[in-house]
């Protein structure tokens, strides 16, 4: 049928990577609640609805968009054996011309960490980035002080950059960030852009 865009999925070894839909929201906010301890340390405060339906269908409608835009690709990561939803990965503020560059992003829920998970999703992710969507680097950035995120960063293939003073408020406080990159090995010592 002429004029149906199929929207983006990411397959991985273990799971499929989708944009969110209206009803991921139990999962969405039941996970996001039962992690909440593991969560809030590193991320920006949460919004006094940050749960509700109503903010995540808004979520919901600015990934649709910020996708078919071309400027962000929030992902929900569901594994496929039993489809139970494990986090959420986004690339996002995608910049074309002579940048061709992303910032990654996300999180998982507190019962899904540290098996592996996150490390399959960024390298699905960052492969789609480079092969699909043509992209040349990709950033991310994390607290000095978390270890599993610097961790799967590093086993990820990304390299460490150095430090963005008051980058971001997590946890109501301007925080500073260490700042790493992976970059699309055959672009590296290129200066042509074509």
């Amino acid at each position: 049928m002429l004029g149906v865009r199929r929207r983006p999925k990411v397959e991985t070894e273990r799971m499929t990577l989708r944009l969110p839909q209206h009803a991921d929201w139990r999962a969405w906010a039941g996970l996001r609640e039962a992690s909440a301890a593991h969560l809030t340390p590193w991320e920006p405060v949460w919004a006094h609805d940050h749960l509700s339906r109503k903010a995540f269908t808004n979520r919901v409608y600015w990934a649709m968009r910020a996708e078919s835009q071309g400027t962000a690709l929030p992902l929900l990561m569901f594994r496929r054996e039993d489809q139970a939803l494990l986090g959420a990965i986004t690339l996002d503020n995608i910049r074309r011309g002579p940048v061709q560059a992303g910032t990654l992003g996300y999180w998982i829920g507190a019962p899904y960490a540290r098996h592996g998970y996150m490390r399959e999703a960024i390298k699905a992710l960052v492969h789609h980035a480079f092969v699909i969507l043509d992209l040349s680097r990709i950033e991310a950035a994390c607290l000095p002080e978390n270890a599993a995120s610097r961790g799967v960063l590093e086993k990820s293939g990304f390299k460490y950059e150095g430090v963005a003073q008051s980058y971001l408020q997590i946890n109501g406080r301007w925080r500073n960030h260490v700042l790493y990159a992976n970059l699309r090995s055959d672009r590296r010592g290129r200066t042509d852009v074509g």
